[in-house]
């Protein structure tokens, strides 16, 4: 910075300056202390007297075009946090002449912080038509006005100041200053946040009566917001009314509407909404793929589900197991084990990886279809590729032996249970202890319902019963 240019700026207002404020050096010291503050000359504990600076001088000092807008920034602070220091406040001209220089320095950051001080924050906002007039006074620049405006739009949705934010945007739109459609889209992103729904449609249409380009983002902002509220076929009506207006929308914005149809099994609106993305020719991403399996198996609608993973493989597009595991998971809710089995070994024909929730849901089918012996075999393998078995597990394959009768077997696996350090489920542990009294083997019995009255656990009425008999 110069403090030969400061001194020249300062000197058009030294006629004006009254003699009771004046020092014995009127003005000489202002540069000199301007130029301390904006290097950090002056050490933390220093007692600073500030010059008898008023508040037109802090006009011209930042306006002065010698000084970068950084170093405004840094002696606009100052003055902020010194304010026992000055028999002022910076006014509102003060602020936005700032804004003014920071906006065409591109910092928008600080010049946004500076904006919601006089618009938003309690102890110095000035109303919106103070503000705004102020704007066009402070700058002539129609760039940087209509960057200021479009800050402002964005500070008011960003503090929930919506009604401002009509304000702005009305006053915007009567003189004609550019609405910038990214600013919009925070507005719409903000009142989404907020759940209001209703409000971002007005203003969505607001955009596009006002002619402003309607990107695929903001349709997609929308098209979400009906979709958190449930309101799946106003969001199917809007995107088919902007197809006829020409804004398209992306599979971001399908796969949002498809994934509403599927968690609700809206399956009628879910064809509407698949049959819309034919004619317009957009096709699935995986993404898709993986909502309307996923949709489909947890409606029983397995067979669908693996119609897809089959035009994915014809499409060239990657299946990875997650999917495959909704299907087994799906047929082995319909106790379709040729199916499962089927399933299984294409898996392993296509060389997709099978992790712990595969075997899983193997050998929970298995299992619910009394198929143990094989049930087992998944067991030993789960355990050579080293995947954990855990104690749910264990606790479905008690239960399977269990339901075949097979007490034995389930008796010797929950001893193992025990010695790994698993508990077996309370109801299981009884019903092995039942059957183990049939089987006349009352005492594995009493040992068993021993064990778990040590553990704290109350055994059934039943077990005990089963006892006295023997």
């Amino acid at each position: 910075m110069s403090v030969q240019n400061l001194l020249k700026t300062l000197k058009s207002v030294k006629r004006t300056h009254s003699p009771s404020l004046s020092s014995s050096r009127p003005f000489q010291d202002i540069p000199e202390f301007v130029s301390k503050v904006l290097s950090n000359s002056f050490p933390d504990t220093l007692d600073l007297t500030l010059p008898n600076i008023n508040v037109t001088q802090l006009h011209l000092i930042l306006s002065n075009p010698n000084l970068k807008p950084s170093s405004c920034l840094h002696f606009f602070n100052f003055i902020l946090k010194n304010q026992s220091l000055v028999s002022f406040r910076p006014d509102l001209q003060a602020h936005l002449t700032l804004i003014s220089r920071l906006v065409k320095a591109r910092m928008f950051a600080d010049a946004e912080d500076i904006l919601k001080s006089v618009s938003v924050d309690e102890n110095l906002r000035y109303p919106f038509l103070v503000i705004a007039p102020a704007i066009e006074n402070c700058c002539s620049e129609p760039r940087v006005v209509t960057k200021i405006f479009n800050l402002l739009l964005k500070v008011y949705s960003d503090n929930r100041k919506f009604e401002q934010v009509g304000e702005t945007f009305d006053y915007m739109k009567n003189v004609r200053i550019k609405i910038d459609e990214r600013t919009c889209t925070v507005h719409l992103l903000s009142l989404k946040r907020n759940n209001l729904v209703g409000l971002a449609l007005r203003f969505f249409y607001q955009m596009v009566e006002l002619g402003i380009h309607i990107s695929v983002y903001s349709l997609t902002v929308v098209v979400e917001g009906f979709c958190r509220s449930g309101e799946i076929k106003r969001a199917r009506e809007l995107v088919e009314e902007m197809v006829g207006r020409g804004i398209k929308p992306n599979v971001i914005t399908y796969n949002i509407m498809i994934d509403c149809c599927a968690k609700i099994w809206n399956f009628n609106e879910l064809d509407m909404i698949l049959q819309l993305m034919e004619k317009e020719g957009q096709a699935f991403d995986i993404k898709t793929y993986k909502i309307l399996i996923d949709g489909f198996t947890s409606a029983g609608k397995v067979e669908e589900a693996e119609r897809l993973i089959s035009e994915m493989y014809h499409r060239g597009i990657k299946v990875d197991t997650y999917m495959y595991n909704l299907i087994i998971n799906g047929y082995c809710r319909l106790g379709s084990m040729k199916k499962i089995n089927s399933l299984f070994e294409k898996m392993k024909h296509r060389g997709v990886h099978l992790n712990g929730d595969t075997y899983w849901a193997m050998i929970n089918g298995l299992c619910k279809a009394g198929e143990m012996e094989v049930a087992m075999l998944y067991v030993s393998e789960m355990l050579s590729k080293e995947f954990q078995v855990d104690v749910v597990i264990f606790n479905t394959l008690v239960h399977g032996f269990c339901r075949k009768g097979m007490i034995n077997e389930a008796f010797e696996l929950q001893i193992e249970m025990e010695r790994i350090g698993f508990d077996t489920d309370v109801s299981l542990c009884n019903r092995i202890a039942t059957g183990l009294c049939e089987l006349n083997r009352g005492d594995e019995a009493k040992m068993l319902l021993s064990r778990m009255i040590k553990k704290g656990i109350s055994p059934k009425m039943m077990s005990f019963t089963s006892l006295i008999g023997t």
